[in-house]
């Protein structure tokens, strides 16, 4: 039997690993990945209809831990493993908090509802 010591030791390592672990990000051709690239405004009005950029940036918001409280997020995204009930509490990076403040205003734009 491991010792008090050597068990906290690889609990520690094990928590680590964890938290090293990479970010969950959806990639797309023109637009990069969500956790690393930054989308451009003028690329997100120019081709993506309203269904396809709410969908963008609720996967964002999905990677992250939101607890979607709409039946269209819940029955698109489900709530399983969720955590956070506020976008503003989102661990995102700063990356993915420009790309979701940008698709939000590509939405905008566009008349998206």
């Amino acid at each position: 039997m491991a010792s008090p010591i050597v068990r906290s030791v690889l609990a520690a390592v094990a928590l680590v690993a964890v938290s090293a672990a990479p970010t969950l990000a959806d990639c797309y051709d023109v637009f990069g990945c969500s956790n690393r690239d930054v989308f451009r405004y003028r690329d997100l009005v120019s081709g993506p209809n309203c269904e396809f950029l709410w969908q963008m940036r609720n996967r964002i918001y999905q990677e992250n831990g939101y607890c979607f409280k709409t039946a269209r997020g819940i029955a698109t995204f489900g709530n399983e493993g969720c955590r956070y009930h506020s976008e503003n509490a989102l661990p995102m990076n700063r990356i993915e908090r420009e790309n979701a403040v940008t698709i939000k205003r590509a939405e905008a734009a566009l008349g998206c509802r």
